[in-house]
């Protein structure tokens, strides 16, 4: 009987054999650009207890794209059977604002999901909800969103606990959702859960991330983000994954991943605390897109233990401060406004009743009093 490894190699030779090019979309010309990928809308909201309305979840997005986020994921077409908090991603996407140049996937974990968004978006997109009356024209409406996400994990075991089936039935299950997606005119990214410890089956083999991140990639997604979904990767943990995933003759070369990872961005859970660290050891190898959540929204419902996900406003702290050598100055630069997000993680943490987990926010929020 193949290993999940085995089949899913199987499986990327027979992609590989009809190659997608993956398409490239636009960055920003410095090298030392980082892209946040703002994940609290959907990711950081999906393992919330109580019932969160599609208003509050609009104006989160909302304030997120006023605070200068360029990617907002948006939420997800999986049925509310399994993850509740995502039901009513339709009204959320009807009801937000949309700005010019900034993206909002949305997750979709199979065709039924994504023949769901296509009615949506052959029935209103772009949206109608735009003044009657304007001084100046308007410029061209904003679709309700041009990209989705498709999610597979690094095991078998965490596969089954999240889709019901192994890592190479994901893959096949996904491939053709990818293509009639790219064939719509739609952005896919890819996800790739538990790249460093799985909560079921524990150590997680970097060889095993590169080939699912590479079946994801020949399926035509343009970037694959790797998941620490349970949060205990170290910045040593990290480096030795990455390493891995970006060499050998099937690796990733790190000039790719500056065009929105054709490997893996980061998305880093802070279960342990060292999500800040670990990413600067990814941007150190050289990563720039990093996913992260305002107040350190986050948890998955699959993976027991796991608390939020890197906070934004941490990221963006550590960004702007990191480097410089002897002149103190900033080495990387990301989108966001720094006092901005951390008043929305201080608001949208008091209306769920939570923790604001982000340290930046709290220190930013408590300077202002």
């Amino acid at each position: 009987m193949f290993s999940h490894r085995t089949a899913a190699r199987v499986l990327c030779s027979r992609l590989r054999r009809r190659a997608i090019s993956p398409r490239t979309y636009a960055t920003a010309s410095d090298p030392n650009y980082v892209n946040i990928v703002e994940v609290g809308p959907r990711d950081g909201l999906q393992n919330e207890t109580a019932v969160i309305p599609p208003a509050l979840k609009a104006e989160l997005i909302t304030r997120l794209g006023r605070a200068g986020m360029n990617t907002i994921e948006a939420g997800s077409f999986v049925s509310p059977k399994w993850v509740p908090q995502m039901e009513g991603t339709d009204e959320v996407l009807r009801q937000m604002e949309h700005l010019q140049g900034v993206h909002y996937p949305v997750l979709v974990p199979n065709m039924k999901g994504l023949d769901a968004l296509l009615a949506l978006l052959s029935t209103e997109n772009p949206p109608v909800s735009r003044p009657q009356h304007a001084a100046r024209p308007l410029p061209p409406a904003q679709p309700l969103t041009d990209e989705i996400a498709l999610f597979t994990a690094a095991t078998d075991a965490f596969c089954q606990a999240n889709t019901n089936c192994t890592v190479a039935e994901s893959l096949a299950r996904l491939a053709p959702v990818a293509a009639r997606a790219r064939a719509s005119g739609l952005r896919v990214r890819g996800y790739v859960s538990v790249v460093v410890v799985c909560p079921y089956t524990g150590r997680v083999r970097a060889e095993e991330v590169r080939d699912v991140a590479r079946a994801l990639l020949d399926m035509g997604c343009y970037e694959v983000s790797l998941g620490d979904t349970v949060g205990a990767g170290t910045p040593a943990d990290i480096r030795a994954l990455l390493e891995t995933v970006m060499g050998g003759a099937h690796g990733v070369a790190p000039a790719q991943l500056a065009v929105r990872m054709l490997v893996g961005s980061g998305h880093f859970h802070d279960t342990y605390g060292a999500g800040v660290a670990n990413v600067l050891a990814a941007l150190e190898l050289g990563l720039r897109t990093f996913d992260a959540s305002v107040g350190g929204l986050g948890g998955c419902p699959y993976s027991p233990g796991a608390t939020g996900n890197v906070a934004t406003e941490d990221v963006l702290y550590a960004l702007r401060g990191h480097g410089g050598g002897a002149g103190g100055g900033r080495r990387y630069s990301a989108a966001g406004d720094l006092d901005a997000l951390a008043e929305i993680g201080a608001w949208i943490s008091g209306r769920l009743g939570r923790r604001n987990e982000s340290r930046a926010g709290k220190a930013i929020m408590a300077w202002k009093k």
